[in-house]
């Protein structure tokens, strides 16, 4: 091959990088003011869908509440209204990471109904033997913090269910169980 012919393929293929690749890398990278909750310090992961930061626009106080009572470094990765659009309850999941990936995962389960109910949020590691932490009670605002801390082992795929039920004794109304972090 001439060195010309090269050279061109050479430009050729440096063209096309620039073309496809390099937007597409940039275009998928959220910036910081994408990354907050707009008027809070409340920062969303790289993750969190279009539907959680909706659902935390609509509901900021609850919001900024369930962030500080998990602590520092927690972004709010998931929120979703429970069991559908009727809303009895809200669940929203908090993640922290470090160096190794997730370091901590914490949920809180918003009781979005009038007056006290029954409620259970248990936030389990990702283990065949899982350590899990329970809060469980009648709640009028809401269940947890329930958090889970360790390596990203332990973490990474935890589990979180919320349950609440129609009275003391009464059926589950909410029955649900969702990764705490994203899992692949």
């Amino acid at each position: 091959m001439s060195r010309a012919l090269v050279r061109s393929l050479a430009a050729g293929a440096a063209l096309l990088t620039s073309v496809f690749v390099t937007p597409a890398a940039t275009a998928a990278t959220p910036t910081a003011d994408e990354l907050r909750l707009p008027g809070t310090a409340v920062q969303f992961t790289p993750t969190a869908s279009a539907q959680t930061k909706a659902l935390a626009a609509q509901h900021k106080a609850v919001v900024r509440a369930a962030a500080t009572e998990c602590g520092s470094g927690y972004k709010l990765n998931f929120a979703e209204r429970l069991p559908d659009s009727r809303r009895y309850g809200t669940l929203f999941t908090y993640t922290k990471t470090n160096s190794q990936g997730f370091s901590g995962a914490c949920a809180i389960f918003d009781n979005n109904m009038p007056g006290g109910m029954k409620m259970k949020l248990k936030l389990c590691t990702n283990r065949v033997n899982p350590t899990c932490k329970v809060d469980e009670g009648l709640f009028t605002q809401y269940a947890g913090p329930v958090k889970i801390e360790g390596s990203h082992s332990d973490v990474f795929c935890s589990k979180v269910t919320a349950i609440m039920w129609d009275g003391i004794a009464g059926p589950a109304i909410i029955d649900a169980v969702r990764s705490a972090t994203p899992c692949d």
